[in-house]
């Protein structure tokens, strides 16, 4: 454990230099040096926890690059408090934002190229994402307005349904258009931040990105909403496999119901 910690102490020292060049860059106040150090905390800590409990020795390759995408999704989220309380250059949030989702895409290639998908992995790169749709929605929303956090807001919103509706914890099929879907967001989002389309050209592609993840998020409730009944079935089972007396009985075959 005490390796773990480690390397997520490690994760959080790679913050603070990097949070350091921004300051000398552009300046950042405390509001966002707590920000910055904070989301890298909770990153690695978070991180450090799920390599503990799947008993993985290390980071895989595909890991390091997405660890290193978390590092600089940590950086614009201090540049994006940054913002809310004085005026700071968007270049360099643009820039990390850039290079976060070209990173997105090579920690995929380099996990299917090495043979090193996990689980683990894959729920990182997943937060990763979401953490930045997170972030980037809410640059936008301070220039296009309030709504536009209903874009970063979509995966947790998700999450915490199934607090709620026990059949939303299901695992869901791979999907290729649930990635697509997720880099139009990125896209989007960072052109928004970046001031590079007319207000009301920027305003009809956050409409369509919104669009185009509630399509998503609606397909995947739907499948979930199909197959209640069979997840909820498992635990229903297990309720009843045991008599009166405690002696376990056989299970019913799900398959046969």
């Amino acid at each position: 454990m005490s390796l773990v910690h480690g390397r997520a102490a490690l994760g959080v020292v790679a913050e603070i230099l990097l949070l350091g060049a921004l300051d000398a860059l552009v300046g950042l106040s405390s509001l966002g040096w707590a920000t910055g150090v904070t989301c890298a905390f909770v990153v690695n800590v978070a991180l450090a926890r799920g390599l503990y409990r799947t008993g993985a020795v290390g980071l895989g390759p595909a890991d390091r690059v997405t660890l290193v995408r978390a590092t600089l999704v940590c950086a614009v989220a201090a540049l994006t408090a940054e913002s809310y309380v004085r005026p700071t250059p968007v270049a360099p949030l643009i820039t990390l934002s850039v290079v976060a989702l070209i990173l997105d895409w090579v920690d995929g290639r380099v996990a299917r190229r090495t043979g090193t998908t996990s689980a683990l992995g894959a729920l990182f790169d997943q937060e990763v994402d979401a953490f930045l749709m997170l972030i980037l929605s809410v640059e936008v929303a301070r220039l296009s307005g309030a709504w536009v956090l209903a874009i970063g807001a979509a995966r947790y919103a998700f999450l915490a349904a199934g607090w709620l509706v026990p059949w939303f914890n299901a695992s869901l099929p791979p999907r290729y258009w649930r990635k697509v879907a997720a880099a139009a967001q990125g896209i989007v989002l960072t052109c928004a931040a970046a001031r590079a389309l007319p207000a009301g050209v920027m305003t009809v592609a956050l409409l369509a990105a919104l669009a185009l993840l509630t399509e998503s998020f609606g397909r995947d409730v739907w499948w979930l909403w199909r197959r209640r009944d069979v997840h909820a079935r498992p635990a229903v089972l297990r309720a009843q496999s045991c008599e009166p007396g405690g002696e376990p009985r056989p299970e019913a075959d799900p398959a046969a119901a």
